[in-house]
């Protein structure tokens, strides 16, 4: 069970086990006829299925959670400040804080967009930072950056809204933060940075995977929700085109692709989703893009590794929150500690995402040890590896039994003037015992997750 001593946590289990079981189901049956799910696309097949939820929150202490909120401003004020400087002045490359080489390589940087500020100076609007609880430290530690179109805020939205509705009993007695919010911090965001006219979700349509995510908050901030086609660039101008012909000037853009698909003019031809020559409006100033094209420089795994060197160097203050240990075979001296203790650690290839492209050394043969070890010695810029953290279970509801399940936490910061941190977050499990990939696209669950206070 939980930790009995929280007594937030003793109150949640008294309240649940007297419940009756069958309100489980109605809940199920109150996501479904809602739509709430999450596809995927395996095997190249195209799977519709429903969320899969756990009816057992995350508990967190208000106190533990105003720790992890000044942690996690902190480090987006310090990326937004690094991306910025990035594509201007490059200073951190010019002091010898990163090496040119490394950023260059990285699939994520534009070298087109070098110059380029947006408005207000600000790239990291929405942002979602994946953390687990260190069993050794009982501390908070950060596994990875998503500053490109982190999804998942409106699962915990959707969540809420059903278990106030199921079980209104725990929220009479215990104190919860309230999470409605979000979409008002959302839409603040999108209007601070706004290059006048109106805001849009820029959707690639119902068969991508958070399809449900777009539609749900496109409604809760007010804003129009759009295919590619309902979008059009005159005179490096972006407009809506309405269904009677009218075209409406856009201020901002939530774009929910990715950017090698965003503009078939200025990245992938091929791309059948984007809008021909938004980019043109977007560097014109015209209209604001988010999370900023770019960004993927600061997903990259290896940028990963010097974000406390960042927080150092812009913000002068040491990290609140750390990184898992992290090495780079970059590195002559972290290369050799990752070949002889590659039978411990965690293998990242630096440009996937979505739990893709991991692999831990304690699983593999002594063959394939060697083997990796031949390829990253012929490209370890592409690889991090870092020590394997021991983190939390989470009691999971699973086949009519409680039983623990390895879990996350992806925490939401919204940008504007200062750094928003939402007081909730997306916890997300294994389905699997034993298993560390918790993502979604690995067919990981989702709970909700209590700020409570005492």
């Amino acid at each position: 069970m939980l930790d009995v001593k929280n007594t937030n946590t003793e109150l949640f289990w008294e309240i649940f086990s007297k419940q009756d079981r069958l309100k489980i189901d109605e809940f199920q049956k109150y996501m479904d006829k809602f739509a709430v799910n999450f596809n995927l696309y395996k095997d190249g097949n195209f799977i519709e299925r429903s969320l899969p939820f756990d009816v057992i929150p995350r508990i967190i202490d208000s106190k533990e959670f105003d720790k992890m909120d000044r942690g996690l401003s902190q480090r987006i004020k310090a990326l937004n400040l690094f991306l910025e400087d990035l594509y201007t002045d490059k200073k951190i490359i010019k002091d010898g804080i990163i090496p040119q080489e490394f950023v260059y390589q990285a699939k994520g940087y534009l070298k087109e967009l070098e110059g380029f500020s947006p408005n207000k100076k600000i790239r990291t609007h929405i942002n979602g930072i994946d953390l687990v609880k260190d069993t050794k430290t009982d501390d908070w530690v950060i596994l990875e950056d998503n500053l490109r179109v982190p999804s998942g805020a409106s699962y915990p939205l959707s969540i809420r809204d059903t278990y106030r509705k199921i079980y209104p009993e725990f929220f009479e007695k215990i104190k919860i933060k309230p999470i409605k919010a979000y979409p008002s911090i959302l839409e603040e965001a999108m209007n601070y940075v706004s290059c006048g006219g109106i805001n849009v979700v820029l959707t690639p349509g119902r068969f991508n995977s958070a399809y449900y995510e777009h539609a749900y908050l496109a409604k809760k901030i007010g804003a129009q929700l759009v295919r590619n086609e309902e979008l059009i660039v005159k005179d490096k101008v972006l407009y809506f085109k309405n269904y009677d012909g009218k075209l409406i000037k856009v201020g901002a853009v939530y774009r929910r692709l990715d950017d090698e698909f965003l503009d078939p003019r200025f990245f992938n031809e091929e791309s059948l989703i984007g809008v021909s020559g938004i980019m043109e409006a977007y560097l014109s100033g015209n209209v604001a893009i988010m999370n900023a094209p770019g960004n993927g420089i600061a997903d990259d795994k290896g940028i990963y590794y010097f974000v406390p060197k960042m927080i150092k160097y812009y913000l002068g203050e040491e990290p609140i929150l750390h990184n898992a240990p992290t090495y780079l075979p970059y590195f002559e001296e972290d290369k050799k500690y990752i070949f002889e203790n590659m039978d411990k650690l965690v293998i990242k290839d630096v440009a996937e995402a979505g739990g893709y492209g991991v692999m831990f050394g304690h699983n593999m043969s002594k063959i394939q040890i060697e083997d990796l070890k031949t390829i990253i010695s012929a490209n370890p810029r592409r690889f991090i590896a870092q020590e394997l953290i021991e983190f939390y279970d989470e009691e999971c509801f699973i086949n009519d039994e409680v039983v623990p399940r390895k879990a996350d936490f992806r925490a939401y910061v919204v940008m504007s003037d200062e750094p928003k941190v939402w007081q909730c977050g997306l916890t997300r499990y294994a389905m699997e015992a034993g298993n560390y990939l918790v993502n979604s696209s690995q067919g990981g669950g989702f709970k909700d997750t209590w700020v409570v206070e005492a």
